[in-house]
């Protein structure tokens, strides 16, 4: 054999070698999974059906706990509601670490009240609880707020005509509007640019993080960093939405009156003050923009979509929004606007909603968790820092709780009796310690706005209901539905 013919195979063996041996060998007992490639990790699993129809097949393998190498990090998946729940709630202090998305980990780093962790998350949440509740989550006063937005998004719609129009704007204003009169103090007007401009970066945004190119990304983002992207677009994105808050928050402080605090920005900046002398503090500059971007930018595409997502479903099932409106006519009538209270004698709008949640399904493999200790685990030890994903989309599609959990169906949330039923495994704002800040807020405004929507408009598509698609746009990190024109017609 020449020379260099056995030089070249030598050098492709040690190189060989060198991965095997430099592949990162797991600490504890990890759950069973499919046997990585150096490198490359499980990159064979994977399909362009996405990591979430991955994970259901490599389950049926491995069961309801198993790992997963995304790239060289392995990552333990957690399928089905007894799994989700016995990490989230039975050991919620072990499984309260944050993991990373790694197209968003250059903008948000370990900062802000979503992606901190240890005693940074632990403050900073719990700040922003207090503070949320002082400026309205959960009192009358949010309710008010969203009252008076569903009245002015009911004038939008009549301004229509009935004529067909594309609802994502006009749904990402009204939510937006919500978390904007919280942390920015304002409502912004629905033709606003600069407002228009930043819905729009959260819209492209959340369907890039969603994309199957981000989930590539995911795998391989040491070496996929380096190159051009849709990680690079969703960091211009993200940093010129963050250029704005820091505007609005120099704004803020240059008219902060600190015995008339506004809004969230303003309560904060007036804590920074308070603990400056602290060498500890977690109240800096860089933690309020990133608090103010996570909540501004969950707080606006969450529940949005959720909207968008429910009303693609009346028009695909006029039935079930013909029974929702019978039940609005009995409660509510035609000549005030839906309260919060109304919502105890809507039991079948309230299962609607639920429904509209779960098949929705908005967050399917969740945002990823990791333990804070060395934990054991149905038998496995898994390390301290060992990433997490609590799949939602596996409990909220859960055969064990929903009866047809592929199927549109509000009686999944109904009892004999016609009354709302809980289930163990409705969980789309998540569980535990790290559940979505804003789930008291969203949940009522999905109400209040959706009800307000159906009492004062029939629904019609341009299409028929048999064409409708319910497949979404994007799924991956996130769940787009696709874009679609409906008519709101005045009844």
């Amino acid at each position: 054999m020449e020379p260099s013919v056995l030089l070249l195979l030598a050098l492709l063996v040690g190189f060989v070698l060198l991965l095997v041996r430099g592949y990162p060998k797991a600490r504890g007992h990890l759950p069973p999974g499919p046997r990585p490639l150096p490198l490359l990790g499980n990159l064979l699993q994977m399909d362009r059906g996405g990591f979430l129809n991955s994970f259901k097949r490599i389950r049926e393998k491995y069961g309801a706990v198993f790992t997963v190498h995304l790239g060289t990090r392995p990552v333990v998946m957690l399928h089905g509601t007894e799994a989700i729940r016995e990490a989230l709630v039975d050991q919620a202090e072990a499984f309260s670490g944050r993991g990373t998305i790694a197209v968003v980990e250059p903008i948000f780093r370990d900062y802000g009240v979503i992606f901190s962790n240890g005693e940074r998350w632990k403050v900073l949440r719990r700040f922003s609880l207090a503070t949320m509740r002082d400026f309205g989550m959960g009192k009358r006063s949010v309710e008010e707020r969203i009252q008076e937005e569903a009245r002015c998004l009911v004038e939008e719609f009549r301004k229509s005509q009935g004529a067909p129009l594309d609802p994502t704007f006009l749904f990402q204003c009204i939510t937006a509007n919500i978390i904007c009169s919280i942390v920015f103090g304002e409502r912004f007007d629905y033709k606003d640019r600069q407002f228009l401009r930043l819905l729009y970066l959260f819209y492209q945004s959340f369907s890039l993080i969603s994309s199957f190119s981000s989930q590539v990304f995911e795998l391989f983002s040491g070496f996929l960093k380096y190159f051009p992207g849709t990680h690079r677009q969703i960091s211009r994105n993200l940093q010129e939405i963050l250029d704005y808050i820091g505007q609005s928050v120099e704004k803020h402080r240059a008219t902060l009156d600190p015995s008339n605090p506004r809004d969230f920005i303003d309560t904060y900046l007036l804590r920074m003050e308070k603990e400056k002398s602290n060498q500890h503090m977690e109240f800096d500059h860089q933690n309020l923009l990133i608090s103010v971007l996570s909540l501004f930018f969950a707080g606006t595409e969450t529940s949005s979509t959720t909207l968008r997502y429910g009303f693609l479903l009346m028009l695909k099932y006029p039935h079930v929004a013909e029974k929702v409106q019978k039940e609005i006519d009995q409660v509510i009538g035609s000549h005030r606007l839906p309260t919060l209270e109304d919502r105890t004698k809507m039991p079948y709008t309230d299962a609607v909603i639920y429904e509209i949640q779960r098949f929705s399904d908005l967050v399917p493999i969740g945002v990823p968790h990791k333990v804070t200790k060395d934990t054991l685990f149905r038998g496995y030890l898994l390390p301290k820092n060992t990433e997490v994903y609590p799949i939602l989309s596996s409990a909220l599609h859960d055969p064990q709780y929903f009866e047809q959990p592929d199927t549109f169906n509000p009686d999944h949330f109904l009892d004999a009796n016609g009354a709302l039923k809980k289930s163990e495994a409705f969980m789309p704002f998540s569980l535990g310690k790290r559940i979505c800040l804003g789930e008291g807020i969203a949940r009522n405004e999905l109400f209040l706005f959706f009800t307000a929507i159906l009492q004062n408009f029939s629904l019609s598509s341009p299409m028929a209901a048999k064409d409708i698609d319910l497949s979404p746009k994007e799924s991956g990190f996130g769940k787009v539905p696709q874009t679609y024109q409906i008519c709101f017609l005045a009844r």
